[in-house]
C-alpha cells in the first residue's frame, strides 16, 4: 500500500478542513446510543467530550470558544440526556482548556491526559449535580467507571484523531 503524498501547493479543500472533525465530534456523540449494548447503568465513557477534547488540544486554533454550545447541543439530542446539560458543561469545559492554554507556557501529552481526565470528571459530576437538581436520587458512584473508561481511552482517542487529521490535511 503506497501513502498519499500531497503534491507541493496543493491544500485540502475548506470543507474537509472544517467539516471532519465537527463529523467526528457528532459521531462520536451517536455512538454508545448505536452499540447494542445493554446496562444497568451508564458506564460507556462521554466519547463526544473525549474526541472535542482531543480535537481542542490537538490543533488550538482548530475551533472558537463558542464550538461547545453546538455540539454539545448535538450531544444532547444524541445522548439522551437532557437538553441544555452538555451546552452548558461543554462551553465551560472549552473556557477552562482556553484559559489553561494562555496559562501554561508549554503543554505535553502528559497535561492533555490531565486536562481530558479532569475535564470528563467535572462533566460526570455536572450532569449528576444537574440530575439531582431535577429530583434523581442517583449516586455519584455511577461516574467511577465511565471515568476510569475515560482516562484508560483518551491515549486511543488521540492516536485515531491524529490518524483521521493527517487524512483530513492530504489534498
Amino acid at each position: 500500500m503506497t501513502m498519499h503524498v500531497p503534491k507541493l501547493g496543493n491544500t485540502p479543500s475548506r470543507w474537509r478542513l472544517e467539516a471532519i472533525p465537527i463529523a467526528c465530534v457528532i459521531l462520536a456523540s451517536a455512538l454508545p446510543s448505536l452499540l447494542p449494548v445493554l446496562v444497568q447503568s451508564p458506564t460507556l465513557p462521554p466519547l463526544g467530550l473525549l474526541f472535542l477534547l482531543g480535537w481542542r488540544l490537538l490543533h488550538r486554533e482548530l475551533w472558537p470558544l463558542w464550538i461547545g454550545a453546538p455540539l454539545g447541543l448535538a450531544d444532547d439530542i444524541l445522548s439522551g440526556h437532557p437538553i441544555g446539560t452538555a451546552v452548558f458543561l461543554w462551553t465551560l469545559i472549552m473556557i477552562a482548556v482556553e484559559t489553561i492554554d494562555q496559562r501554561l507556557m508549554w503543554r505535553d501529552y502528559w497535561h492533555d491526559w490531565l486536562i481530558a481526565i479532569v475535564a470528563c470528571l467535572f462533566f460526570l459530576c455536572g450532569g449528576i449535580i444537574l440530575s439531582w437538581l431535577a429530583g434523581s436520587s442517583a449516586s455519584l458512584q455511577l461516574i467511577l467507571p465511565q471515568t476510569l473508561w475515560s482516562a484508560l481511552l483518551y491515549p486511543l482517542i488521540v492516536r485515531v484523531i491524529a490518524r483521521v487529521d493527517r487524512w483530513r490535511m492530504m489534498a
